[in-house]
C-alpha cells in the first residue's frame, strides 16, 4: 500500500485543515506518513496544495502521480487532473466550483450542501471532505472522530456533534457514490508519532535546555518561535517577539552571558540583520544558537518557497575569524538530535551554531516510533554557586590549553564577569598591543578549532557496499536521495552520501568517504540552489571534485521521479 493525495485549494479555504488532520489519522491508524505544502505568500486566493503520502512501508519523499485529488478549486482540476495515477479520483463539489474534471476518475460530492445538512453550517465543508476521503480509502471513522473530539472539546458538545454528523455524511456518500473506487488501506497498526521538522528543532531545543528564545517572525523560522511558546509555561522558558532581529539576537546574547541557554532563529533577510551579533558572539566567546531557515532570494524573492542557497552565507557571515558550527539536518528526527548537539558544543566551546534548514524541511511531516531521549546530552559547563564563589581569582578570557576560558554566571559570586566588543585581555579590558591580539586569536580560532572538528560526524552512506555511482547531498535532499537510491537499486549499483554535519567539515578519519567517492565510477552532487554551494565547499575543504551535478532552484523540492529521471539523463 502507497496511496498520494492532495488537497487544493486558494489560501482560506482550510487545506491545512484537511491535510493535517488526515495526516493525523494516517499516522494514527500506524500508517507511515510523509507531507509536503505548496502555498503562495499571501492570506487569500492563489492556489495552494498540501500533498499526503502514507504506506504501510517507510516513507520520506513525494511522488508525482497522485491517487486522491480534493479539488476546492477549479485550479486544482486544471493544474493537477494530469497528475492521477491510473487508479486515481477526483473529488470536488460541483455547484462550488461552477465546474467538474474531464475525466471520467471523478466524484462530485456536495460538500457544502452535506455540511449545511448535516452539520448545520458550510464551514465544515472541509470535515465532510475528510470524511469522503477515508470513506474512499475504505478506512472507519473512529480516529477521525476522536481527532474532531479533541479538537473542538473546548467549544461545546454541540459542535463536535456537528462535525461529528459532517464526516459521517461525507463518509458514506463517499462509499455510496465512488464505485470505482479500487483503494485498499492496510489493516491498521501501532500509532506514529507525525512531526514536521520545525517542530522538532523547537523540541530539541526544549529538550537541550533553552530557556530563553527571543525572534521576529518569518517564513519558515516562525514554526520555532510558535512551538517553544506553546510550551513555555510547562518548561519554564521565555519566548520574546523582538521588534527585530538586530533584537533578537542581542536578546539571545544577553540571556547566555546572564546563565541560561539561549536561541534566536530566522531567514536570509532576518539573519542577515544579524550578521553584527554573531560577530559578537565571536568576539565575545558566548554561546548562542541560531536557527537559519533558508528560502529562495535574493530580497524578498520566494517567500513562502524553498531552497538551499544560504550555506555560503551562513559559512561566511560576520566579520572577523572566529569559529563556528553549522549543522544542516535533512529530517525531523536528525533536527531534533542536531539542535542538542549544537546547543551541547556551542556551551562547551562558547561559539555560536547554526542550524541551516529549508522551507521544505521545514513544513514536512514524517512519522516515528519515537525519539530516544537517551540520546540527548546535557552538561552545564558554567561557573555557579560555591564553585565559582570559591576561586581565588577569576578571568573571563584566561589563556588556557584548549582555549575555552571559565564561563562564569554574572551574580552567582563576588567576582566580575567583565566582557568587551574591543579586543582585550584576560581580564575582559580593552587592549591595544599587538602580542595579546596574536594571542586571543589562537585562544579563540587555532585552540579551538582542533577540537571542535574531533567533535563533528562523517556523513552518512546508504545503498550498494561498492557502489558505481554515488548521489550526494545535504539537508532535506535526504529522504528523496534515498528513495531515488532504493528504486535505482533494481538495475545499478547506487548509493546516497548524505551529509548533515557542514562545518567544520567532517574529517576522514571516522570514516574516509573522500576515498569512497573517489573509487566510485559517477558522483552526483545534489543540491537546491543554482551554484552548487555544496560541491563547492567540498572541493575547497578537500580537493574533490564532484563529476556531475543535478541542481533545482525554482523554488520547489524534487519528487521521486523528477529526481530519478535527472539521474537517469547523466547516466544516457
Amino acid at each position: 500500500m502507497d496511496y498520494s493525495i492532495k488537497i487544493g485549494g486558494e489560501a482560506g479555504q482550510g487545506i491545512q485543515t484537511i491535510g493535517d488532520t488526515l495526516a493525523r489519522v494516517f499516522s494514527r491508524s500506524g500508517y507511515h506518513v510523509f507531507t509536503h505544502q505548496d502555498y503562495e505568500s499571501r492570506i487569500r486566493g492563489g492556489h495552494n496544495f498540501f500533498q499526503i503520502r502514507f504506506s504501510d512501508k517507510p516513507v520520506s519523499a513525494s511522488r508525482n502521480k497522485i491517487d486522491i485529488i480534493v479539488a476546492l478549486d477549479k485550479e486544482s482540476i486544471l493544474q493537477h487532473e494530469e497528475e492521477l495515477s491510473d487508479i486515481g479520483q477526483i473529488i470536488y463539489d460541483s455547484k462550488t466550483l461552477n465546474s467538474q474534471p474531464s475525466t471520467q476518475n471523478s466524484v462530485d460530492i456536495p460538500f457544502v450542501n452535506l455540511a449545511i445538512e448535516h452539520g448545520g453550517s458550510k464551514i465544515m465543508a472541509n470535515t465532510v471532505a475528510t470524511g469522503a476521503v477515508l470513506g474512499m480509502l475504505g478506512m472507519e471513522l473512529d480516529i477521525l472522530l476522536a481527532i474532531i473530539k479533541d479538537t473542538f472539546k473546548k467549544k461545546g458538545e454541540e459542535v463536535i456533534r456537528a462535525n461529528v454528523n459532517a464526516a459521517m455524511a461525507g463518509h458514506d456518500h463517499a462509499v455510496k457514490q465512488c464505485m470505482k473506487c479500487s483503494f485498499s488501506a492496510a489493516p491498521p497498526s501501532k500509532p506514529k508519532m507525525l512531526i514536521p521538522g520545525i517542530e522538532a528543532i523547537g523540541l530539541g531545543a526544549i529538550a537541550s535546555g533553552c530557556k530563553f528564545y527571543a525572534a521576529y517572525p518569518m517564513t519558515p523560522s516562525t514554526g520555532i518561535m510558535n512551538y517553544i511558546a506553546g510550551k513555555e509555561k510547562e518548561y519554564g522558558i521565555i519566548v520574546e517577539q523582538a521588534e527585530d532581529e538586530i533584537a533578537a539576537i542581542n536578546m539571545a546574547l544577553g540571556a547566555s552571558f546572564a546563565g541560561v541557554r539561549a536561541m534566536t532563529g530566522s531567514s536570509g533577510g532576518g539573519f542577515a540583520l544579524m550578521v553584527e551579533g554573531i560577530s559578537l558572539a565571536g568576539m565575545t566567546e558566548i554561546p548562542v544558537v541560531i536557527a537559519l531557515g533558508q528560502r529562495p532570494g535574493p530580497a524578498t524573492g520566494f517567500p513562502t518557497r524553498t531552497e538551499q542557497a544560504d550555506l555560503n552565507f551562513a559559512l561566511y557571515t560576520s566579520h572577523g575569524e572566529f569559529p563556528r558550527i553549522i549543522f544542516a539536518p535533512g529530517t525531523p528526527e536528525q533536527a531534533f538530535y542536531l539542535t542538542n548537539k549544537a546547543f551541547e558544543l556551542s556551551e562547551k566551546y562558547q561559539i555560536p551554531s547554526i542550524i541551516i534548514f529549508d522551507t521544505y524541511l521545514s513544513d514536512s511531516e514524517w512519522t516515528y516510533e519515537g525519539f530516544d531521549l537517551s540520546r540527548i546530552k546535557y552538561n552545564d559547563y558554567r561557573l555557579r554557586g560555591e564553585v565559582f564563589a570559591n576561586l581565588p581569582v577569576y578571568k573571563r578570557f584566561a589563556f588556557t590549553q584548549t582555549g575555552v576560558s571559565p564561563l562564569g554566571v554574572p551574580g552567582e559570586a563576588r567576582h566580575l564577569v567583565v566582557i568587551d566588543s574591543d579586543e582585550h585581555d584576560e581580564d575582559g579590558h580593552i587592549v591595544e598591543d599587538a602580542e595579546t591580539r596574536i594571542k586571543m586569536v589562537n585562544k579563540r580560532l587555532f585552540k579551538k578549532l582542533p577540537l571542535i572538528k574531533k567533535e563533528i560526524e562523517p556523513p552518512s552512506i546508504y545503498g550498494h557496499s561498492n557502489p558505481e555511482i554515488i548521489i550526494a547531498g545535504w539537508g532535506s535532499t535526504y529522504g528523496v536521495m534515498k528513495e531515488a537510491a532504493d528504486e535505482l537499486s533494481a538495475n545499478l549499483d547506487i548509493a546516497m552520501l548524505h551529509f548533515s554535519e557542514i562545518y567544520p567539515f567532517p574529517p576522514v578519519n571516522k570514516f574516509n568517504y573522500i576515498k569512497t567517492l573517489e573509487d566510485t565510477k559517477m558522483t552526483i552532487c545534489v543540491e537546491n540552489n543554482a551554484t552548487g554551494q555544496f560541491a563547492r565547499l567540498m572541493r575547497a575543504e578537500t580537493g574533490y571534485a564532484f563529476n556531475r551535478s543535478i541542481n533545482r532552484f525554482d523554488g520547489r523540492p524534487f519528487t521521486v521521479e523528477s529526481l530519478i529521471g535527472e539521474i537517469n539523463v547523466l547516466i544516457r
